[in-house]
């Protein structure tokens, strides 16, 4: 099956943002979308990937790093 195809609108909801902010990547190119005629559209992995590459896991503290200066 075809990747699915999101309208701005789409991508903005899942993303939890205004449309700004997708339109703002696809103005600046750090997201790949489709022309569709006039319409943008962005595929559902490319919002994954996007994702993805900006997740930031959490930092694991070592032991020695709990004590406090004396």
């Amino acid at each position: 099956m075809a990747d699915r195809l999101l309208t701005v609108e789409q991508v903005a909801e899942r993303l939890g943002t205004t449309v700004r902010f997708p339109r703002r990547l696809i103005e600046e190119r750090r997201i790949t979308f489709v022309k569709v005629g006039r319409h943008v559209r962005i595929p559902e992995s490319a919002v994954s990937g996007y994702v993805a590459a900006h997740t930031v896991e959490p930092a694991t503290v070592r032991r020695g790093m709990l004590r406090r200066a004396a």
